[in-house]
């Protein structure tokens, strides 16, 4: 028997590939399925079931492109009702593969299909749990995400996370491994850790959801406090996940289109598609496209992606740098945005040389940034988020997170100059081009963000631990 947890850091993803015998089993594969398939051949192996875990809604799973090249059964817990061919098995249901066996634990809450998978090895041992996004290390899964497609409260569905981990998951055995969905970072929970492997002993004892003395009142209130606003995107890749998608080589083929800096412009203005430069903040700023947005791959790109980007069916013309161009159209397809329709041949450095249009941004260090300011008169917004802002910030400042930029973009000063930052300079420099694309131009960004600007005798509030709070 194999395991291997296959993470994807930038979605804080876990792909499980599990091998007994000559079968295979593949459980919440990404969107791109040959290195899948490459393992199955490489080991002589036929992917016999891919398992859902869920309607997973911050990514989009693979399962209908692997399931359709491999000739393996999609399998889903009770009560999913996917718009295509696939397994719903029953509460208990044992599935075969090679000498293992994998049982079926339905545990709805997190989302009414919601099931985990717990592998029974040679020796009739229980092994390991697919949890899915049921249990996290730390963390259980939100109950929020599903309201309108259950029809009840995030309360009401608390309750029933409730009973399924205490009915279906802490009775097994202590040292039965845990296999998350997710890590820190993801969207999908609020207090996950940084690990990705546990037992379901360690998890008794260190998480906060599964306390044995835990009253269903206690957990409703616990699980449901403090959760913030869910990306736009996420029903949207609920529905892809339900209902299926283009298969990923043709969205590629359309992505990969090269453009000329005047193809690339008669695109622009031909269209409403969104242009999206994901080089980095630092080299972005020095010169860029007019009017375009700035996410770099090198941080949590395709959450923001998903954040700023409301619509996943928005065209997007990609800037990208030299040799990235594919990585960036599959990121973009790992959470359901399929319509790049091209990219800048030859990046910003061709659109410069044919002499087109260039804006730049004006961003200074954090010493410089501390000479200057003054935090008695000037403007200073901090684009972190709330947790962040509230635990320490720069006196006076005004925070205005990214997450709801796009309703609250009129909260910017218009007229008097200010000073813009986040924690280390991703966030702002995704802000500023927002900013710089709707019309302002009356900002100076910080390098380094509040990291930097902590080290500097700028006035700042008293800390406070938001965890004690």
């Amino acid at each position: 028997m194999k395991i291997e947890q296959i993470y994807t850091g930038c979605l804080a993803q876990g792909a499980y590939y599990i091998v007994s015998e000559n079968e295979a089993v593949i459980i919440d594969p990404l969107r791109e399925i040959k290195p899948y398939l490459a393992r199955a051949e490489k080991d002589g192996v036929t992917i016999k079931y891919v398992l859902e875990t869920h309607f997973h809604a911050d990514f989009v799973s693979g399962h209908v492109d692997l399931a359709k090249a491999s000739g393996a059964s999609i399998v889903y817990g009770p009560t999913a009702a996917p718009n295509f061919e696939a397994h719903i098995a029953t509460d208990g249901e044992v599935l075969t593969v090679g000498k293992i066996k994998i049982k079926v634990l339905h545990t709805p809450g997190h989302t009414m299909e919601s099931s985990c998978f717990l592998l029974i090895d040679e020796n009739g041992k229980d092994h390991s749990l697919f949890s899915g996004d049921t249990l996290f290390i730390g963390d259980v899964g939100r109950p929020d995400l599903a309201q309108k497609a259950a029809s009840m409260t995030q309360e009401q569905l608390a309750a029933i996370l409730y009973h399924s981990l205490r009915t279906q998951v802490m009775t097994l055995a202590d040292d039965v491994i845990v296999y998350p969905a997710h890590g820190a970072g993801s969207a999908c929970g609020k207090n996950m850790s940084k690990e990705t492997v546990s037992t379901i002993g360690e998890q008794k004892q260190n998480n906060y959801a599964l306390r044995a003395n835990m009253t269903e009142e206690e957990f409703v209130k616990e699980v449901t406090d403090g959760l913030a606003t869910p990306p736009a995107y996420f029903p949207l890749n609920v529905a892809m996940n339900k209902n299926g998608y283009d298969n990923i080589d043709v969205v590629m083929e359309r992505g990969l289109k090269k453009l000329s800096p005047t193809e690339f412009e008669v695109a622009a203005n031909e269209t409403d598609a969104v242009m999206l430069d994901t080089r980095s903040a630092d080299t972005f700023r020095k010169g860029f496209v007019p009017n375009s947005v700035n996410i770099g791959l090198d941080g949590q790109f395709a959450p923001w992606v998903g954040a700023l980007i409301p619509d996943v069916k928005q065209q997007i013309l990609l800037i990208a740098e030299l040799g990235k161009e594919e990585e960036t159209i599959m990121r973009l397809a790992r959470v359901g945005y399929d319509f790049v329709i091209g990219y800048l041949d030859g990046s910003f450095d061709s659109w410069k040389s044919a002499g087109k249009e260039v804006d730049t941004i004006e961003r200074i260090t954090a010493d410089e940034f501390a000479s200057r300011v003054d935090v008695a008169k000037d403007i200073v917004v901090d684009v972190r988020r709330e947790s962040e802002y509230e635990a320490e910030h720069v006196e006076n400042a005004n925070n205005i997170p990214l997450d709801f930029i796009n309703d609250n973009i009129s909260s910017f000063p218009k007229e008097d100059h200010f000073f813009i930052h986040c924690a280390g300079g991703y966030r702002s420099m995704i802000a500023s081009s927002i900013l710089k694309a709707r019309g302002w131009d009356n900002f100076t960004e910080v390098e380094g963000g509040f990291a930097a600007i902590s080290k500097t005798d700028v006035p700042k509030t008293t800390f406070v631990c938001q965890s004690k709070k």
